[in-house]
């Protein structure tokens, strides 16, 4: 049987790879080539991000895409971004994250008992993936779910990224709940025996501008993940 590294190191090659989405393809290349003012001297990755972290991590945090001028330019989940900025320096609060700034691929960054990851692999334009585009990524999140084992805290952010979470272990028979749940900012859904779903808003600038996502209400879905893993206590079967 091939062992967990090799297994994640080959799912990540496929990902890279990946040209499914014909849309995201010419998008995700289309942004790289053109860029932006700001990071015009930057090489656009300009591929399909890959997840990133410690594989033996118990936590996995999900979001909904690559932002175009974040990880479709660096080449890392929540990299070169304000919502990277906001979800490194909660981890990097939390003892999850080496750094308080994920800047580029190359930059250091460890992340500990910690893995990041996407509903979607490229960046899609406006922020919104078509109900293709998520049919065609769904198997890379579900290949993730069997081989990062240790996983005992999903946190979503965003709706989007909750609803891929539950819907993919609905697929993969990992949950009993027979519906999808509600999501709201803080709810925690215990999936099995073992592991549980808990919602955030996303930290994007239309939720951090407004105040709908405040630092203290992101560093409290982290201190909640902090109590759960210090605990020997499991969750509820669902």
């Amino acid at each position: 049987m091939k062992s967990q590294r090799t297994q994640l190191d080959k799912l990540q090659a496929d990902i890279i790879e990946c040209r499914k989405c014909p849309r995201l393809v010419k998008w995700r290349e289309k942004v790289a080539k053109v860029k932006t003012a700001r990071y015009a001297e930057w090489e656009y990755w300009g591929k399909p991000v890959p997840g990133f972290g410690d594989p033996n991590g118990r936590v996995l945090i999900v979001g909904l895409a690559p932002g175009a001028h974040g990880a479709n330019r660096t080449g890392r989940m929540f990299t070169g971004d304000s919502s990277g900025n906001w979800l490194y320096g909660a981890l990097h609060k939390f003892g999850f994250a080496s750094r308080l700034l994920s800047l580029s691929r190359d930059d250091g960054m460890r992340l500990k008992d910690t893995y990041i990851t996407a509903a979607v692999r490229c960046a899609p334009p406006a922020n919104k993936p078509t109900s293709g585009e998520f049919h065609n990524c769904a198997p890379y999140l579900l290949d993730e779910l069997r081989i990062l084992f240790n996983i005992r805290i999903i946190v979503a952010l965003g709706r989007v990224a909750f609803d891929s979470v539950f819907d993919a272990y609905r697929e993969l028979h990992m949950t009993t709940l027979s519906k999808r749940p509600e999501f709201r900012h803080g709810v925690e859904v215990p999936l099995n025996y073992r592991q549980v779903l808990i919602a955030s808003y996303h930290p994007s600038q239309q939720n951090t501008f407004t105040g709908k996502l405040t630092h203290a209400r992101f560093d409290a879905i982290f201190r909640r993940v902090k109590k759960i893993l210090e605990t020997k206590r499991r969750p509820t079967t669902a």
